[in-house]
């Protein structure tokens, strides 16, 4: 059987601690051995242990629901031999990033598990899409990891008034985030990011194209991630990264490499989407009405900040937006939900009704 000091030694690195092994306690004593899942691929996984890389089956655990599946990042419990060696137990995650599937069922699929960091990489190649890297934060503050947003390829922009400007752009979209500018290629910027993916574990998130492999390759010193050109039309590339990936920093920290989201559909995030909108959340309580819409109704406290200026017209329009996906998204399986947004439907549609009535009464 393998030490409890061989183990701490071995694992320490990936982010083993007291309170792991603790948690692990009932699986030791059956014989199994701990380890961290650092690549899953087709009902398989590679597991790191104090005896090495185990190739394990993950049949055993591996239900059909989408959300309990063996993740990368999952702490396991891993029969030490047999053909085939299967993993018996994940143990209870600390944090997990989901997303909603792209099935027409609500189903949450889990990206990654126990990340302290969500790393959200943006490439400055392009035009700055705004509104996904709110999507970004929002399953990021979610999952109850500390976001960063990483604006890679910094040496694109070489005035330095024109990137102050996208700095200040993606802060006014992200309340609370560090907003880091990196270029990989040169090394610029990659000292403060390694300083902060330095411990724990970091997811690192973003579209095909946003410079996620480059980055992962600079922050591990050496190439482990397939790296390949962007298309000039729209920055965006190929899948160079097809499954997620568990990495050990030489700096410390681990890092979790992802391949590129072209969906990124929310997941119950409710309380993200009101982190990456904070001063919107602020505003409404001051509203005269607890469940204002911030529509139409009298004393709104949001509508006024944007009629002055202090709120851009496009934060409340993507506030909206995700809030109305995110409610749609937990309608489908809550029976509360759903009678409630029938109910303001048809509210909203009797008010629209009485509003074309006085209309054509004033023309009469």
């Amino acid at each position: 059987m393998t030490s409890t000091s061989a183990v701490s030694s071995a694992l320490t690195p990936y982010g083993w601690d007291d309170a792991w092994a603790d948690t692990f306690t009932p699986y030791a004593a059956e014989g199994l051995l701990p380890g961290r899942v650092v690549r899953v691929d087709r009902g398989q996984c590679d597991v790191v242990t104090a005896a090495g890389v185990l190739r394990a089956d993950t049949a055993f655990v591996t239900p059909h629901d989408p959300m309990r599946v063996v993740c990368t990042g999952d702490w396991v419990a891993v029969e030490p031999g047999g053909n085939p060696r299967y993993v018996r137990a994940y143990l209870p995650r600390r944090t997990a990033f989901v997303r909603s599937t792209s099935s027409k069922r609500s189903e949450g699929q889990i990206l990654a598990a126990n990340v302290d960091h969500a790393v959200v990489a943006v490439s400055l190649a392009v035009e700055l899409d705004l509104g996904r890297v709110e999507r970004f934060l929002a399953l990021a503050w979610e999952s109850g990891a500390q976001p960063v947003v990483v604006l890679t390829k910094a040496d694109l922009v070489p005035d330095p008034a024109t990137l102050a400007h996208l700095v200040q752009d993606v802060e006014t979209s992200a309340p609370g985030v560090p907003v880091l500018t990196v270029s990989a290629l040169h090394g610029d910027g990659l000292d403060t990011l390694v300083a902060v993916v330095g411990s724990g574990t970091t997811v690192l998130l973003g579209q095909s194209g946003a410079g996620k492999s480059t980055l992962a390759n600079a922050l591990v010193g050496d190439d482990v991630m397939d790296v390949r050109a962007a298309r000039d039309v729209d920055g965006k590339g190929r899948h160079t990264t097809t499954t997620r990936n568990l990495l050990a920093l030489p700096s410390g920290g681990v890092l979790i490499d992802t391949p590129g989201l072209r969906g990124v559909g929310l997941f119950d995030a409710e309380t993200g989407v009101g982190a990456v909108f904070a001063e919107i959340e602020e505003l409404a309580a001051r509203c005269r009405f607890h469940d204002c819409a911030h529509e139409t109704e009298p004393g709104c406290a949001v509508r006024s900040a944007v009629e002055s200026g202090e709120l851009p017209v496009r934060r409340l329009e993507s506030y909206r937006k995700l809030m109305r996906e995110n409610q749609w998204i937990v309608a489908k399986t809550d029976a509360r939900v759903r009678a409630e947004l029938r109910r303001d439907w048809k509210r909203k549609g009797a008010e629209g009704r009485a509003a074309m009535e006085a209309k054509r009464g004033r023309r009469k």
